[in-house]
Order: C-alpha cells, then sequence, then structure tokens
C-alpha cells in the first residue's frame, strides 16, 4: 500500500467534492483539519496515515454539504475501496467520519485515539480566529444575522434544533464554540484550545463594547 499515494487520491477526492463551498466548510477548512490532526498525532503517538486519512475525508458525507447524505456515503465506501486499504483501516476511517460531528454536542465519545484526535482536529478549527472567520460565514451562508439580543442561546438542542433552528453567529458562541475547550479529547488538543478559547472570549468583549458604543 502506498500510503503517499492514497493521500494525494484522498486530496483531490475531496477537492473535487467542496472546493467551491463558501459556509467555511471548504478545502482550506479541510487542509487545516489535516494539519492540526497531524500536528496532535505526533504528540499522542497515533497512527499518522490513519489520522491524516480520516482528516481529509470528515465532511465528505456531512448532512451540511450533501444533497444525498447516502449516495456520499456510498461515494466514499467505493473510493475507499479502491484504494487497496485493509478492510480494517476502511472500517476505522467510516467510524471515525460518522460519529465525530458535534450536532448539538449530545454524542458519544469516539472509540479510539485516531478518531479522538481527528475530532479534536475539527474543533481546533471551529475555535480562535479561524473559527470566528467561519462562524460568520456560515451564518451568512445559512441567511442568519450576525446579533439580535432578543434571540437567546438555547442551553440544549436536538440535533434537529442545533442544524435548524433560530440562531445568530454570536449566539453559536454559546451553543458550540465556548463550549469546545471543555470537551476536548488529548492532552495537547487541551493545550491548543487554551489560548484560542481565550481569544474569543476577548473577540466577545469587544464586540459587545463595539455593538453598545461604549468603545
Amino acid at each position: 500500500m502506498d500510503t503517499k499515494k492514497t493521500i494525494m487520491e484522498a486530496e483531490e477526492f475531496v477537492r473535487s467534492k467542496l472546493a467551491h463551498d463558501f459556509s467555511g466548510h471548504d478545502w482550506w477548512h479541510i487542509d487545516r483539519v489535516r494539519n492540526n490532526a497531524v500536528t496532535i498525532a505526533r504528540r499522542e503517538n497515533a497512527d499518522l496515515f490513519l489520522c491524516e486519512l480520516a482528516a481529509l475525508l470528515h465532511d465528505v458525507t456531512d448532512e451540511k454539504l450533501c444533497d444525498d447524505v447516502l449516495l456520499a456515503e456510498q461515494e466514499l465506501k467505493d473510493w475507499l475501496s479502491g484504494q487497496n486499504l485493509p478492510s480494517t483501516q476502511i472500517e476505522q476511517v467510516l467510524e471515525i467520519i460518522s460519529t465525530m460531528s458535534f450536532k448539538g454536542g449530545s454524542r458519544p465519545p469516539m472509540t479510539t485515539l485516531e478518531g479522538r484526535i481527528v475530532q479534536d482536529a475539527d474543533r481546533l478549527d471551529a475555535i480562535g480566529a479561524v473559527g470566528i472567520s467561519r462562524v460568520f460565514a456560515y451564518s451568512g451562508a445559512r441567511g442568519r444575522p450576525v446579533h439580535d439580543p432578543s434571540i437567546k442561546p438555547r442551553d440544549t438542542m436536538t440535533k434537529e434544533e442545533y442544524r435548524s433552528g433560530n440562531d445568530t453567529a454570536i449566539n453559536h458562541f454559546y451553543e458550540k464554540l465556548l463550549k469546545l475547550k471543555q470537551l476536548m479529547n488529548t492532552e495537547y488538543g487541551r493545550l491548543m484550545a487554551e489560548q484560542r478559547h481565550a481569544f474569543m472570549e476577548q473577540y466577545l468583549e469587544q464586540f459587545y463594547g463595539e455593538w453598545d458604543g461604549s468603545r
């Protein structure tokens, strides 16, 4: 098995699916998540190839991005089957992808170190300076306002409420982004999340000051 060739072909496969996304889930999001995953995997002594491959493929079946999730899942399975990978690796990649999404925060924990690493890598890209830019890109793509003080953040949500509820970009900080630091799985992931979390808190303080004209 040529792992470098598989990674290169995974890059091409993902680019073909997400190159024209403008909701913050484009190729560059995938590339950043891959870089985060490799960084954490090295620190945690995990399977680098499995972490990189799963990170590259993690959004190609996401229901936010696919018109037909079942079709996307079958296309992914067909692509993996064509890579001459051991069946155990294919199963691991599919398990990671199918279970790592936030979906309101009500998901069971990841079962493998590699799954925990890829989940941390994805969550890191949702916080900090990049995370702030992505939440506004996603909200704009979905027609959600930046801020409306009359709309309060929701404490608990079903997956359906999380996806389609009455929401704003600023509320998303409280409904998801500020929760992620405490949900990190790995020691190095938690370390990386600390600074990004603090930056979001500073940003919100500045935002509210500008919103009410006190800064």
